[in-house]
C-alpha cells in the first residue's frame, strides 16, 4: 500500500495528497547536515540558503569534514552573518561528532528516539533540529514535528483546532497524527507544501 492511500483514511488530509507523491531520501554527511539546519534556525527558507553557501564558500564549495570546521575560527563564521550563539553551536556538532566517532552508518540504523537522545545532547541542537534530519537526511517516515509552527499553522486551518494554551495544541494534534503512523513524516510533508502553495 502507498503512503498516499494510506494516509487518505484522514479525510480532511486526502484533499492535499493529490500530485506526485514525495519521496524521502538518506543523505551524506550527517554532521554537514545538522549544521545547515542549526545555520537555518529562526530564518527562512531563502535567506537560510544563502548562509549555507556561504558556509560552504569557506571550504571552496565543498561539504567540509569535522576537522576543518572546528579548525575554522569564531571570527570567520562570524563574518558570513553568524551568531556568536550559532558560531558556538556549530563548533559543537563538529566537536561531538568528531569526539564519538559517529557515522553516517551508524545514525541510518537507529530508531528516531535514539537519534534524538543522542544528538541532543548537544548544545544548541534541540528536537525539532533532530527531526529536521530524521526526515531530510536520515529518511524516516514515520516522523511528527509537533513543535514545527508551519506544522501548527497547517494543521489549525486544515482541521480547525481550538486551543486555549500551546499545551492543549500540542495535545490535539499528537492525537491527530497518531492514525498516520507509520507515514507521519509524509503528513507533514503534504501540510508544509499546502502552507507553502498559499493556504496558510
Amino acid at each position: 500500500m502507498t503512503y498516499q492511500k494510506y494516509l487518505k483514511k484522514d479525510i480532511k488530509l486526502s484533499s492535499l495528497l493529490k500530485g506526485k507523491p514525495h519521496a524521502l531520501k538518506k543523505r551524506k554527511n550527517t554532521p554537514v547536515r545538522l549544521i545547515a539546519s542549526i545555520l537555518s534556525q529562526q530564518l527562512n527558507t531563502k535567506v537560510a540558503k544563502i548562509i549555507f553557501l556561504r558556509f560552504l564558500d569557506l571550504y571552496q564549495g565543498a561539504e567540509p569534514n569535522m576537522q576543518q570546521v572546528v579548525d575554522t575560527p569564531s571570527e570567520t563564521l562570524r563574518s558570513i552573518g553568524l551568531s556568536n550563539s550559532k558560531v558556538n553551536y556549530v563548533h559543537n556538532v563538529a566537536h561531538f561528532f568528531m569526539e564519538h566517532k559517529i557515522s553516517d552508518t551508524q545514525l541510518y540504523s537507529m530508531e528516531p528516539e535514539a537519534v534524538i537522545e543522542l544528538l541532543t545532547q548537544i548544545k544548541g541542537v534541540g528536537t525539532w533540529t533532530v527531526e529536521m534530519l530524521l526526515m531530510f537526511s536520515l529518511g524516516h517516515e514515520n516522523v511528527f514535528a509537533v513543535d514545527d509552527l508551519g506544522i501548527q499553522q497547517a494543521m489549525i486551518k486544515l482541521y480547525k483546532i481550538k486551543y486555549t494554551t500551546k499545551k492543549e495544541l500540542k495535545t490535539k494534534m499528537l492525537k491527530k497524527a497518531a492514525s498516520w503512523a507509520p507515514y507521519k513524516t509524509y503528513a507533514c510533508l503534504h501540510l508544509w507544501e499546502w502552507k507553502d502553495n498559499g493556504a496558510v
